[in-house]
């Protein structure tokens, strides 16, 4: 993928007031959620959580993984999935620390290599194979508690097209894939460090694309004419009808939004965050804990038409082959 500037990739900047993310304070925030699937996941879960980082290479081209996870997995007797993460052009785990913290309450494993060029997918699953060696590993804290048969990928941006990438070449070890603002094929140069038409159509898995109004520019929802996959509304079309797929737009959401700390005080400014990460915290969430922990009620809230998701007052743009 080209390099994108950093005025490009942190587009227009809105300063909002840091608010407190609780359901109780949720009408007060921007992308508020307003049902009962979005509300329960939007809330941080259950877990304290802890986050570590490998103190050797944990992929091919020698960056460290920082992993999320719950404090007391050693004393959970059960397996709990996990989450490949892959960052968006230049940035590192550090820059989504709010979003994998959260998943990690609702009793994921998250891996996020340091890579910076995540595009192609390969470090986010020599991230996986990491995760493998130390879950079978006596003296790691993950020892035989993980399943890997509940494999999922999420990431931002380049980041978007290296956890689709990584799920459609995992010979289906990762079985679902949530995107943050996927970048139009435009951007690729090289071409394959996006995801590819063929890739995509010739892959299997699940998938949920998620961008915002406000995002343009780099992932749009309409197609701005040409042959390449260029709108999120055309990854969605060409994502084969066997696949469970499901598509929104957050309304006035930028590209990074996902960087929200969870608003966009000082330090959302500084990320050019438009209006935090607020509104990612629900269905997508919702979407990982139907997938990977086989939570019925989450799934409903996307079935297609008729789902909550379909009526949240946040969102536009929603589509899904959901039955």
């Amino acid at each position: 993928m080209k390099r994108l500037s950093r005025a490009i990739c942190t587009s227009l900047v809105s300063a909002t007031a840091l608010a407190a993310a609780l359901p109780a304070a949720a009408q007060s925030v921007p992308n508020a959620p307003t049902g009962p699937v979005e509300t329960q996941y939007y809330a941080n879960g259950s877990y304290a959580t802890t986050t570590t980082r490998s103190t050797a290479a944990c992929d091919s081209k020698g960056n460290q993984c920082d992993v999320f996870y719950p404090t007391n997995i050693a004393s959970l007797n059960t397996r709990l999935p996990l989450v490949v993460w892959a960052n968006g052009t230049d940035s590192t785990p550090d820059n989504y620390t709010n979003w994998l913290k959260h998943l990690a309450s609702w009793g994921f494993v998250v891996v996020a290599t340091r890579d910076k060029q995540t595009g192609y997918g390969n470090t986010v699953l020599d991230s996986l194979a990491y995760m493998q060696a130390q879950e079978a590993n006596p003296a790691s804290p993950f020892y035989h508690r993980i399943d890997f048969a509940h494999v999922g990928a999420a990431g931002h941006s380049q980041g978007a097209s290296g956890a689709a990438n990584a799920m459609f070449h995992s010979n289906g070890a990762i079985l679902t894939t949530v995107t943050f603002e996927l970048p139009s094929q435009t951007w690729c140069n090289p071409a394959d460090n996006c995801l590819l038409t063929p890739t995509l159509t010739g892959g299997s898995g699940s998938i949920f694309y998620v961008s915002g109004t406000a995002d343009s520019l780099i992932a749009p929802d309409t197609q701005s004419g040409g042959t390449q996959l260029n709108s999120q509304t055309a990854y969605y079309n060409a994502t084969p009808a066997g696949m469970l797929k499901a598509k929104g737009l957050l309304k006035g959401a930028n590209h990074n939004d996902i960087t929200g700390t969870p608003g966009c005080g000082l330090l959302g400014f500084l990320k050019a965050c438009s209006n935090g990460v607020y509104g990612y915290m629900g269905f997508p969430t919702a979407w990982l804990a139907w997938q990977l922990k086989g939570d019925a009620t989450a799934g409903t809230a996307f079935k297609s038409g008729t789902g909550e998701f379909f009526t949240a007052t946040a969102w536009q743009g929603r589509v899904s082959n959901i039955p």
